[in-house]
């Protein structure tokens, strides 16, 4: 039976559809803080800014302790437990918001908290697919991921802009934590396979430096890690900025803004639906390439409405933003699933999202450059950067690769 037809095993659609919950949970907090911090405590650019960094420093600070222990112990229990956390921040800020307590630097320690269980759940699930399906099954598996999670990015924000410009913040923040504890419980009914442990545990310096080494020395997951850096300083730069310079420049409402912000996950939808047909249709290397070149793009088209101040253009900056880099984000986990080894995937995954830790670093620039220069300052230095990581990425190694590789060896 051809893979394309073959059944995806139930546990790994239980999987996906905590995947769903537990993204549609994070979308509607990330999108609900920077409307709440503007429209209801008057943050501008650059308070916005310090509020992004403080929601993504545990990509930062956590991914590799957490890549440590996704490989040491079980990976279900360890995203349970991290979606609990985030459900336990999403429900202290609601009862914040109904107490009339809520201010920015609770909001931003909340904010820090859930991301930390983010964090957890991000490393893991990469982790942990490879064991619930066959190897010729990975790529479709990962577009299906995929495809969940950007059904949470383009509901996600929009959601939350109606409910926060029509009613408020509290239903909002009701919602995602209501969403999160079903992550939870579809996670507690996954039956996660038993895996290899050595016999012998090393060192957790050792274990780190072995994942490193791998990482660093590898000729196709090199060029990839650090082009994932480069473009999450950039996309941060860009967002930290973009709700001040909507509401402030383009003139947007705030259930206008979300739309805006929405389009990047109907983006994601749009690619991760085209996903397959692409992948079948063009070099494996060519699928890895479209996503930062259309980064590029829709950061130009961003930076056209400093002149040309417009909702659609912005809301079309988005919408590549997310159809051409979502197809970067399942072809590059399938393949480091292919080439890392199962001992190995916890820490290499740990590494992946750690170039998500640089998401503060594009946040506080972001937040320095807009509170000197402005709103309209960041999108220039979006684009820039964004043209950075289009140029690594053409020029190595991994953009030639004709097909998937195959499976590393144990």
């Amino acid at each position: 039976m051809p893979a394309f037809t073959v059944p995806l095993p139930p546990a790994f659609r239980r999987l996906a559809w905590s995947n769903l919950a537990a993204q549609s949970a994070e979308q509607i907090g990330l999108a609900a803080a920077p409307l709440v911090a503007v429209l209801a405590i008057g943050a501008g650019a650059g308070e916005t800014g310090l509020l992004q960094t403080a929601q993504t420093l545990p990509f930062l600070l956590f991914s590799i302790p957490a890549g440590l222990l996704v490989d040491r112990l079980p990976r279900r229990l360890l995203m349970a437990s991290a979606e609990a956390l985030r459900a336990l921040a999403l429900l202290a800020i609601l009862a914040l918001l109904l107490a009339g307590e809520l201010n920015l630097p609770l909001l931003a320690l909340l904010g820090f908290i859930g991301a930390c269980g983010t964090v957890m759940y991000g490393v893991a699930a990469p982790a942990l697919v490879p064991s619930l399906v066959a190897s010729d099954l990975l790529s479709r598996a990962n577009a299906r991921i995929e495809l969940a999670r950007t059904v949470a990015f383009a509901g996600g924000p929009a959601l939350a802009g109606l409910l926060v410009g029509w009613s408020g913040a509290a239903p909002a923040y009701a919602l995602a934590a209501a969403l999160s504890i079903c992550a939870v419980c579809l996670l507690a009914g996954l039956r996660e396979p038993a895996r290899f442990q050595a016999p012998v545990r090393r060192g957790i310096g050792a274990e780190l430096r072995e994942g490193i080494a791998f990482v660093y020395g590898h000729e196709l997951l090199r060029p990839v890690f650090v082009t994932q850096v480069i473009f999450a300083v950039a996309a941060f730069v860009l967002q930290a900025a973009y709700v001040p310079y909507a509401v402030h420049h383009l003139g947007l409402s705030a259930f206008e803004t979300g739309a805006t912000l929405a389009c990047y996950g109907a983006g994601m939808v749009a690619g991760a639906l085209a996903a397959t047909r692409i992948s079948a249709r063009l070099p494996f290397g060519w699928v890895i390439a479209i996503g930062p070149v259309m980064g590029l793009t829709a950061a130009l088209l961003m930076a056209l409405t400093i002149a040309l101040p417009s909702a659609w253009l912005a809301g079309l900056s988005f919408f590549m933003m997310g159809s051409g880099p979502i197809l970067w984000v399942i072809a590059t986990t399938t393949l480091r699933q292919t080439v890392t080894p199962r001992a190995l995937l916890g820490r290499v995954s740990a590494i992946n999202t750690l170039a998500y830790g640089a998401r503060p670093l594009g946040a506080a620039i972001g937040a320095g450059v807009g509170a000197v220069w402005g709103a309209q300052a960041c999108m220039i230095v979006a684009a820039a950067l964004f043209a950075l990581q289009a140029l690594v990425i053409l020029i190595s190694p991994a953009v030639r690769l004709q097909a998937q590789p195959q499976m590393a060896a144990a």
